[in-house]
Formats: structure tokens, C-alpha cells, sequence
């Protein structure tokens, strides 16, 4: 057994926890099976450190896999204990994270190392809902590890070491790894959206301390409040300007500026992540139409619209929001469906699954309409209609069926170029103006910009005892 690989199985707890707060348990468990020579192969821990420690002095239970240890596979003890760890942390109310380094099952223990799959899926099911569950993954994720993965609510993947796959990227028809390495973090961030962010080591275990802080211990808390240093009426100054990219609407709103972004390689056009307003924790939607880089300068362009991958990333972050009794925060700018042959491939059962999400969903909602509001896809970004306790709207927004120059081409097929601009700023008046859609009740107050902060913040402290 290497003693360097075990110490960095134990260094990932060390590095994650608060100093000097990790409890072991079961650490002289072994597994039982003598099949093929086992009995000369056994080792204390069996492949897994499983206990419990705090973060930021809450309690939260952590299982940290050891490669060097038959490569870290799956026995049926192993997966005993880490399926123990999971009715501690249901039994306690208290986050579960798991440190995966795994290269499946155990082949030595064959069904009974199935059966330990069994279980870790059974309790992750269970506790779907009931507390947060994290994984980050440092060197290999196969098979069914990488199922467990799509079970829990929030991973993260190493970018070099980290691999995550069910099949192998050789064993894919037509492919090979060279050609396309679908374990890699960079794919698993861009294509799957199964992974919420990526980094050095260093880097996602300050993430999982990060968002640990954001989550609230179980489904039933409401432990995740801070004392607010921000001033509440702060003015939101450039924030108009910087609305394509919600990623940076959202920080300049947000307590301190800080927001935390999840899955933000993953269906683009939506931005979802975790952020303060009055130091209570709240989940944001809003939709992007441009990426900038981290010095500010535009790094990708978009056409504005709501893609299908989009669509189904934010409705998964409002059904967690839901679940955890998380408010959840929309900043409103589409124009309406991505139009792709491949993006039509999922565009209804996407959207169709964030309508629900929203219309659902029974925590606070409060809605903000930033720029264009166009067709169904405005109505799919938690409008009033689908239950938004508030919707506020900028005095530049446009809520209607479509960009009026647009609708006056087809209600005025052979009208001139002037006659052409007579309607369009008639339809605009009359059906796309926000004071049309204020009148009618689908807003309930037009601010400006800069003002957004305050009545974000008003309107979620007169929410805060919102029953259902």
C-alpha cells in the first residue's frame, strides 16, 4: 500500500475541513471476501476513509476513496460504509461530500460488490431532496461511480487527473480517446451537464468550502443566514450595461459581489448559481447573450435566445432551490427559442420541464424583466403567470409575442419601409411597451436599473413567511 496515495486520500479531508475537526469511522474495517487470493490483498478502510467534520463550523460527513488500495474499487464493505456515512448524515440533517478516486466495481467480490452499488444508489435516492450532496472527482469516476454522480446535486472534476465516464471513451464506436476523450472534465463540463465546475485541486476543494457555506444543512434549516455588511439600497450602478452577461448582473446584486455560478459551461445561454441578498442565500436564473472574460473583454456571442440545455440546467436548479426552501431570483432577457436542428431535438421537454419547475415550485419567486420578454420563452422564465410573487421590470424592457418590427413585417406583409416603422412603433406602444404590460397587470412595478437591489431585497423580506 502506498503511503503517499493513502496520505492524499487523507490530505483531500484535511484540506476540505476546518483544522483538527475530522472524526474517522470504521477505519479498521476490511472487506470479508477470500475469493482469488483477497485474504493476502486486505487492508484497514478497505479503498475509503468515511467520517465527519465541520466547515465553517457546521457538521457536514465526507468519504474520501484511496487508490491504493485495490485501486480504490467498490467491495461490499466499502460500499457498507460509505452507505453507513449517508444514514448518518439523513439521521444528523447535515451535508454529505464524497472525494472520488475510483476505478469501479471490485471484480474479486463480483455480485456482492453489485449489491454495495445497489445500496450507495439506494441511499443517495433517498436522501435526494433531504440534504445536499456533493462529489468532486480527483482521478478516475467509471462506471457506476459516474452514475452516483448523476444522483447527487452538485460535482466538480480535477481538470487533468479527473476522469468521469460510464464507458470508456475507447470502448464508444468510432471513437477513441486521442480523438475524443469523453471522460475528460472539459467534456463532462461542456457536454453532459453533469459537472458544476472545474479546477486544480486546490481549486475545487475552495468551491465545495464555498458553496458548503451557500447550502442550507438539510431540507428543514435555515441555517445558511449571515449578518449582511452590504448596504441593502446600495445603487447598482453600470449594471444595465452589463445585463447580457447575467454572471456579471448578478455579483454587481448580489451581497459583496459574490456569486456562485453552477454547471457555467453547460448550456450558456442560462446563467444558475447561488448568491446573498440581506445575508439570506438565494438561486438565481437569468438568461445570457454574451460571455465576457474575466478582464471584462467579450470572450463569446450569443443570439439571445433559450437553448434546450439551457432550459433543462435551470429547471433542475429551481427544483433543488424548491426542495432546500431556497428563493429563487430571475433576471428576464430572451427573445425567444434557440432554432437548431439539434437543439429541436429536446426543445419541448426542456422547456416543458422549466415550466414546471417554476409553476411548482412554492418558495418565494420574484421575477425581474430586464430587457426583451418575447413569446412563450418570457412566459417560461418564471412570469407571473406561472406563479411569480413579484415581477418587477426595467423602464427600458419590452414584454409582447415578439420584437414589434418583426410583428409589423407579418400583420403588414406589403407595407413600405416607412409604413413599416409607423407599426412597428404603434405595436410597440400599444403591445410590447412595458407600461402596456404594467397596466395589465403582469408587473407590478417598472424601476430603473440601478434601483434593483432595494426592491429585490423589499420584495423578499415581505416574502420571507410565503406559506406555499
Amino acid at each position: 500500500m502506498s503511503n503517499a496515495a493513502t496520505g492524499k486520500a487523507a490530505a483531500r479531508i484535511e484540506s476540505l475541513l476546518d483544522a483538527n475537526s475530522f472524526v474517522e469511522i470504521g477505519k479498521a474495517i476490511t472487506a470479508r471476501s477470500t475469493d482469488f487470493n483477497m485474504n493476502q490483498n486486505k487492508a484497514a478502510s478497505d479503498g475509503v476513509i468515511t467520517g465527519y467534520g465541520v466547515i465553517d463550523g457546521r457538521l457536514v460527513y465526507v468519504y474520501s476513496q484511496d487508490s491504493s488500495v485495490l485501486g480504490g474499487t467498490i467491495g461490499e464493505m466499502h460500499a457498507k460504509k460509505i452507505a453507513g456515512l449517508y444514514d448518518m448524515a439523513m439521521k444528523t440533517g447535515a451535508p454529505i461530500i464524497g472525494l472520488i478516486d475510483c476505478a469501479g466495481v471490485r471484480l474479486q467480490e463480483g455480485t456482492d460488490a453489485l449489491e454495495g452499488f445497489g445500496l450507495i444508489f439506494s441511499k443517495a435516492a433517498e436522501a435526494s431532496g433531504m440534504i445536499p450532496q456533493v462529489t468532486a472527482t480527483f482521478g478516475t469516476c467509471g462506471g457506476g461511480m459516474a452514475v452516483l454522480t448523476g444522483l447527487t446535486d452538485f460535482n466538480f472534476i480535477e481538470s487533468k487527473q479527473g476522469h468521469v465516464f460510464v464507458n470508456s471513451p475507447n470502448a464508444l464506436a468510432g471513437n477513441y480517446e486521442s480523438k475524443c476523450d469523453t471522460s475528460s472534465a472539459e467534456f463532462q463540463s461542456r457536454e453532459t451537464g453533469l459537472v458544476d465546475g472545474i479546477g486544480t485541486e486546490d481549486e475545487i476543494i475552495d468551491s465545495i468550502r464555498q458553496l458548503v457555506s451557500l447550502l442550507p444543512s438539510n431540507c428543514e434549516a435555515d441555517d445558511s443566514y449571515i449578518e449582511c455588511e452590504d448596504d441593502l439600497n446600495r445603487s447598482c450602478d453600470g449594471i444595465d450595461g452589463n445585463i447580457e452577461d447575467a454572471s456579471v448582473a448578478l455579483s454587481i446584486l448580489a451581497d459583496n459581489g459574490e456569486f456562485f455560478e453552477v454547471k457555467k459551461n453547460y448550456g450558456i445561454d442560462m446563467v444558475c448559481g447561488l448568491m446573498r441578498l440581506n445575508g439570506s442565500v438565494v438561486g438565481a436564473v437569468a438568461n445570457r447573450s454574451v460571455v465576457f472574460d474575466e478582464e471584462g473583454n467579450k470572450k463569446e456571442e450569443l443570439d439571445g435566445t433559450m437553448s434546450g440545455r439551457g432550459a433543462r440546467k435551470a429547471a433542475a436548479f429551481v427544483n433543488f432551490c424548491d426542495a432546500f426552501g431556497i428563493p429563487v431570483l430571475t433576471l428576464t432577457n430572451v427573445g425567444g427559442f434557440h432554432a437548431t436542428l439539434c437543439s429541436e431535438k429536446n426543445m419541448a421537454s426542456a422547456v416543458s420541464d422549466l415550466v414546471y419547475a417554476f409553476a411548482q415550485a412554492t418558495v418565494p419567486k420574484v421575477n425581474v424583466i430586464t430587457g426583451k420578454a418575447y413569446g412563450t420563452s418570457y412566459i417560461a422564465m418564471n412570469s407571473k403567470a406561472l406563479g411569480a410573487d413579484m415581477t418587477f421590470a426595467w423602464d427600458s424592457a419590452e414584454v409582447g409575442m415578439m420584437d414589434a418590427s418583426v410583428a409589423a413585417k407579418i400583420m403588414y406583409p406589403g407595407a413600405d419601409a416607412k409604413e413599416l416603422g409607423e407599426k412597428a412603433a404603434e405595436y410597440r406602444k400599444l403591445q410590447s411597451g412595458i407600461t402596456s404590460a404594467a397596466q395589465r397587470g403582469y408587473v407590478d412595478t417598472v424601476i430603473a436599473p440601478e434601483d434593483t437591489r432595494k426592491y429585490v431585497i423589499g420584495a423578499f423580506e415581505m416574502l420571507f413567511t410565503k406559506a406555499r
